[in-house]
């Protein structure tokens, strides 16, 4: 017995030891564990500490700026001061003009025909030269009309010397007949003879002025101020009067007209202003309409309406001194008709268009914008005539309306000279530096927003 309690004190004991151990391994833990919780305290602590006022306010910017884009009388987009280009309103007169197509036409054109057969020996103009009515244009062989000339005139001495002889006898005959000795017949024999060279004298005459006609058509002259086309028959050939083509053809430039065509239901009003007297106005513009090439008077409307594409035809002439236009040359025609006076002028960029109807965004002192409902009375060009909701010297949103809302806050640039540059407006707010930038603007078809 006392040999096996000797043998168990040993194993009593190690488990003693293992306790201890065990004891201090915890201890040694719960130190580290403090020791990392001490360091996570610091560091938090730390960092917290060292953030600015202004990093955390702008921490909270996107916040806030969800909120300010739903809220009533809110600074643009969140809280961003918009930067818009403004234009005035100005008072004035607007013109109102009728716009369609239209074709340069020559006022007179003539293709220049031979008027006698003949060879052509000589061409006196150039191609594409400016000629005056009765300046030479080309030359018909004279020589044959020439010789009928002389044949007739030799013709008409003969007749002449016959009938002088045929007179000289009837005044014989005359006093042979009051003496009885010739009888009643062969007096008026003769005097008929007298009568018959007195015809042929009359047809000789006649021939010399024909032989004079024909050497007048052998010079080709120019009927009417024109300018000269291609020629169209070269010196050498033989020409007829009957030819088809002619030998040139002269188009007339100063004045020209031009043939355009309105709507019919704008035909009441232009047909009044004629009817009354009045002379009205013709702009011709460029195929692109952003040119004008000259200013003309509206000569006469056409006698009816085309039934298939319901326009009427009108002509208008231009004087053309600077031969601007051109035969057969499309134009875009203006004609002006009427001019309302005493309208609110704005740019047409300023017009928006949404559910309240037609409205502009006009810029207060307090460089706030509101949104105004507007009447149109005219629109010309790139300007549009206002009878309501806006007045003179007002300031109008012309550019950036898309990011706009009622009582949105404004960075307001107002335009200079309406070429499209602009320049700071004098009651433009200051920008403020700490804002954030405004998100990049969205595109809207039509320019207005829903």
């Amino acid at each position: 017995m006392g040999q096996r309690k000797l043998m168990e004190l040993p194993e009593s004991g190690g488990h003693a030891t293992t306790d201890v151990l065990a004891e201090k391994q915890s201890r040694s833990l719960w130190w580290l564990w403090a020791l990392l919780i001490g360091v996570i305290v610091v560091g938090v602590w730390y960092f917290r500490g060292s953030r600015t006022p202004s990093e955390a306010a702008n921490a909270s910017a996107p916040a806030t700026a969800g909120k300010g884009r739903g809220a009533a009388g809110g600074m643009g987009i969140g809280n961003f001061v918009v930067p818009v280009v403004v234009a005035t309103a100005q008072r004035g007169d607007l013109p109102v003009y009728f716009n369609g197509l239209g074709t340069a036409t020559a006022f007179n054109t003539v293709t220049v025909h031979s008027r006698v057969d003949g060879q052509l020996i000589s061409v006196a103009f150039r191609e594409g030269q400016y000629v005056h009515q009765g300046d030479l244009l080309a030359q018909i062989d004279p020589r044959p009309f020439q010789v009928q000339l002389e044949q007739a005139q030799g013709q008409l001495a003969k007749d002449q010397a016959q009938r002088k002889d045929a007179e000289a006898n009837l005044e014989r005959y005359k006093l042979l007949f009051k003496e009885g000795v010739i009888p009643q017949q062969q007096l008026d024999t003769q005097a008929a003879l007298v009568g018959q060279f007195d015809g042929a004298i009359t047809s000789d005459q006649s021939q010399i002025d024909n032989a004079k006609l024909q050497l007048t058509y052998s010079r080709i002259t120019a009927p009417i101020n024109g300018r000269v086309g291609l020629r169209l028959v070269d010196p050498g050939n033989i020409v007829h009067a009957t030819d088809v083509n002619g030998l040139l053809v002269i188009t007339q430039l100063q004045p020209i007209a031009v043939l355009f065509s309105l709507p019919q239901d704008q035909l009441p009003q232009v047909n009044t202003k004629l009817r009354a007297g009045v002379q009205l106005s013709v702009e011709a513009y460029d195929r692109d309409d952003t040119q004008k090439i000259a200013t003309g008077k509206l000569l006469t409307i056409d006698n009816e309406i085309d039934p298939t594409t319901g326009t009427y035809k009108l002509k208008a002439v231009f004087s053309n001194e600077n031969n601007a236009l051109f035969p057969n040359q499309f134009v875009n025609v203006h004609l002006l008709v009427d001019t309302k006076h005493n309208l609110t002028i704005v740019p047409a960029p300023a017009i928006q268009r949404g559910p309240q109807g037609t409205y502009v965004y006009a810029v207060g002192s307090d460089n706030t914008v509101k949104i105004r409902t507007v009447t149109i009375d005219q629109t010309t060009g790139n300007s549009v005539g206002l009878s309501s909701g806006i007045n003179a010297g007002d300031l109008v949103v012309i550019d950036g309306q898309d990011k706009l809302q009622d009582g949105s806050k404004v960075t307001p640039t107002m335009t200079v000279g309406g070429n499209g540059s602009a320049r700071p407006s004098a009651n433009a707010a200051p920008a403020n530096p700490s804002a954030p930038a405004p998100p990049a603007p969205r595109t809207q078809s039509g320019g207005s927003r829903r």
